[in-house]
């Protein structure tokens, strides 16, 4: 892991800034946002990061087309992510938003237990594992909270949903509020055994009339958990034969056709399978239903949310950018920066007139 991280951070200092080398600058500044700097250690820690999730670069060479590529795909939005953040984070400090001591080692507790580290040794191994010191853990927690304070006091606060909304976006959206129609069934299959030259005749004579006979004991009123688990080969054995409840929408279209023409408690006729021969009883059937507006209010009060959340906190941050003095030391990132706010800035039109859309209909 260390030599795959020291390749990567080699790459990224030689493909995506094309720095020139002195020997007297122990940091480099990547980009200035009202003062305050973006280096290239800590944008590459953020390269590094991103670059774990990509499973196309992980076993790469630092100089392969594939790890390159990949640089070049992340960069854009993790710039600007970048930015947005330490403008947020900006604006938390403005507000007055710390984070104290007490909370600090609530916090720290939290982790430690959570991640099973309550000894202090192997939390310290732990963090020397990810490449932090207390007051680099302490100092990236204080950023987030900065973060979460100010989007939700800014922007998550001010967000309303009125009732007339609410209900338009369950009007439109009426089959994501729907359950689909479900069925539970049993089953006993009995096994014909093949060979390389595929069924064998005799066993499957031998076999044929046996799924008749269990049939008519079914019919005959014994129990059905109990003749699968002393006759079927299938796994659903163990548990009396019962399989799902199954989403009739995901069921093969033979076997869906054939459920439709049966009442529960109905047992099929032997079906011959690839395996062999299987009974099938219809145990339970529930029909599709919609979910009333008031049983969804929830989840829509929180697709409504999600959504103009999105749009909120691309306006909002747009205000920031706007007061902002960004001062840029690398045109490459500065070009990157722009190609990805641009490209964020039309998904959220396309977004808002797409929601426009919706409301007028």
């Amino acid at each position: 892991m260390l030599k795959r991280l020291t390749a990567a951070t080699l790459l990224l200092g030689a493909v995506t800034f094309s720095p020139r080398i002195h020997a007297e600058i122990l940091e480099q500044v990547l980009v200035k946002v009202n003062g305050e700097i973006i280096t290239k250690t800590e944008f590459e820690a953020r390269q590094v990061a991103e670059l774990r999730n990509r499973p196309e670069a992980a076993n790469t060479s630092a100089f392969s087309p594939e790890f390159q590529k990949a640089v070049a795909e992340i960069t854009p939005d993790l710039i600007l992510s970048a930015v947005d953040e330490l403008l947020l984070v900006q604006r938390g400090r403005e507000s007055g938003y710390a984070l104290g001591d007490a909370q600090f080692a609530q916090i720290l507790e939290n982790i430690k237990t959570s991640n099973n580290l309550q000894d202090e040794t192997k939390f310290q191994e732990a963090l020397k594992q990810e490449g932090l010191s207390m007051a680099d853990l302490r100092r990236n927690l204080e950023r987030q909270m900065l973060v979460s304070q100010v989007q939700r006091v800014e922007i998550l606060d001010k967000i309303s949903i009125n009732d007339e909304e609410a209900r338009a976006f369950y009007d439109e959206h009426r089959q994501e509020f729907t359950a689909p129609a479900e069925v539970t069934l049993r089953e006993i299959l009995l096994e014909v055994k093949s060979t390389d030259r595929g069924v064998n005749v005799a066993e499957d004579d031998a076999v044929r009339g046996q799924p008749q006979d269990l049939r008519k004991r079914l019919l005959g009123g014994e129990p059905f958990p109990r003749l699968a688990g002393e006759f079927s080969v299938a796994a659903s054995k163990a548990n009396g034969g019962l399989i799902g409840p199954l989403r009739s929408d995901e069921l093969a279209q033979s076997l869906s056709g054939l459920l439709a023409k049966m009442q529960v408690g109905d047992i099929t006729e032997p079906i011959r399978t690839q395996r062999g021969y299987q009974l099938l009883k219809l145990e339970s059937r529930t029909e599709a239903k919609l979910r009333s507006f008031e049983e969804a209010r929830g989840d829509i009060g929180n697709r409504i949310g999600e959504q103009k959340l999105r749009g909120e906190r691309e306006k909002y941050l747009d205000r920031l950018r706007s007061q902002a003095t960004i001062t840029w030391r690398n045109a490459e990132l500065e070009k990157a920066y722009n190609t990805a706010l641009a490209k964020r800035r039309e998904a959220s039109n396309q977004q808002g007139s797409s929601t426009q859309a919706e409301n007028t209909r």
